[in-house]
């Protein structure tokens, strides 16, 4: 079978078996606190200043940031998806090599920087409060199943949001292009269509998806062989 036909259909089945975990919902912000971070890391590199950071419950996110010269916006704009999908494969180079402790470690990392410099308040806060409790909880008990377990629903969840994000970003360009987010942000910026950049943030997270699940299925292998 084609490579990119299978990474759809492991994407797709992602989709559906993790719907199917009524508590995954809360790991889906996982893939929001990235792509705001990522939005937030690159404005500090562009010498700007991150006023703040929000998270809501329906796992959109929002950053505020001030920045002198109208093209650091540009590379600002695109970090969001970008950082997300590279996560993901992040994610998922350190399961091949078993560093999992390292993973959770990176992902309370961004959660305690987040909540210290940029969130104020609301949804965001309680958020990361808890899952950096729930990180250092797996993290503190030891059993090799509970991690593995819990490390790969973080991995997976964060997998799928970084291409689903972009994919209805897809459709809402070509829809609704004002209601594109970045990508109608881009085109502000830019002059070039909405959903051009949405193609390219989805062209992105696919190359992503790919190199993560053969990643996974890498680690798989190993460990049948062993």
């Amino acid at each position: 079978m084609n490579k990119w036909a299978l990474t759809v259909i492991y994407l797709l089945a992602c989709a559906f078996l993790t719907r199917l975990i009524p508590f995954s919902s809360f790991f889906r912000t996982v893939d929001t606190l990235v792509h705001e971070f990522g939005h937030a890391a690159v404005t500090l590199l562009m010498s700007g200043r991150v006023l703040s950071i929000e998270l809501h419950a329906d796992h959109s996110g929002l950053t505020r940031s001030l920045l002198q010269g109208q093209w650091k916006f540009v590379p600002v704009t695109l970090a969001g998806y970008i950082a997300a999908s590279l996560f993901a494969v992040l994610l998922f180079w350190l399961y091949d090599r078993g560093r999992l402790r390292t993973g959770l470690a990176v992902c309370s990392s961004i959660a305690l920087a987040t909540l210290v410099f940029f969130v104020r308040s609301g949804y965001g806060t309680t958020w990361l409060i808890g899952f950096v409790a729930l990180n250092l909880a797996v993290l503190l008990i030891r059993k090799a199943w509970l991690m593995k377990t819990y490390y790969l629903l973080v991995a997976f969840l964060s997998l799928e949001e970084s291409v689903l994000g972009p994919a209805f970003l897809v459709y809402a360009s070509v829809t609704r292009p004002a209601a594109s987010g970045d990508a109608y942000g881009m085109q502000n910026l830019t002059g070039v269509p909405a959903v051009a950049w949405a193609l390219l943030f989805l062209g992105v997270a696919l190359l992503c998806a790919r190199s993560s699940l053969r990643l996974f299925l890498k680690r798989r292998t190993a460990q049948a062989n062993e």
